[in-house]
């Protein structure tokens, strides 16, 4: 059985509506280590809510973490919501889950976020070059076709 947690969320940056974010249990126990920390928000910091996510404690940790990768010294935050759209679709998760998870009204907008990666696109190249039974019309024509002008 899947623990279900949820919040409503207010209006996110740029739109008019409340939102529900979900989370898995690796996000949802950093809430819970935070929860009750601060009267009425999760992530506050010397006791004033965390208004933004690109704040100086993102910049600083950017900072600390580009000294062992030079790739995360200018990360930025919205990068994290890419790593999210490509980690689902590593994980076979369908494109409209995808879209949801991401609040995306317009489809194709996943796409933006879920791009395709090397190791998907020759597995599905290989998917096709193994015959096995599921012959392809035109290469078994091809072959046939070979073996007449070898044999003429």
């Amino acid at each position: 059985m899947i623990d279900v947690k949820a919040k409503v969320r207010g209006a996110v940056k740029g739109r008019k509506r409340d939102r529900v974010v979900v989370l898995n249990r690796v996000s949802q126990s950093v809430v819970e280590a935070r929860r009750g920390k601060h009267p009425t928000h999760v992530f506050a910091f010397r006791s004033a809510p965390v208004q933004t996510m690109s704040n100086t404690a993102w910049q600083s940790g950017r900072r600390k973490a580009g000294k062992e990768d030079p790739y995360l010294a200018d990360l930025p935050v919205h990068d994290l919501r890419h790593t999210v759209g490509m980690r689902l679709r590593e994980a076979n998760v369908r494109e409209n889950t995808v879209a949801d998870i991401l609040w995306h009204e317009h489809r194709s907008m996943t796409g933006h976020y879920s791009v395709a990666q090397i190791h998907e696109l020759v597995a599905a190249l290989e998917a096709i070059a193994d015959e096995n039974g599921r012959a392809n019309k035109t290469l078994q024509m091809l072959r046939l076709e070979a073996k007449k002008t070898l044999v003429a």
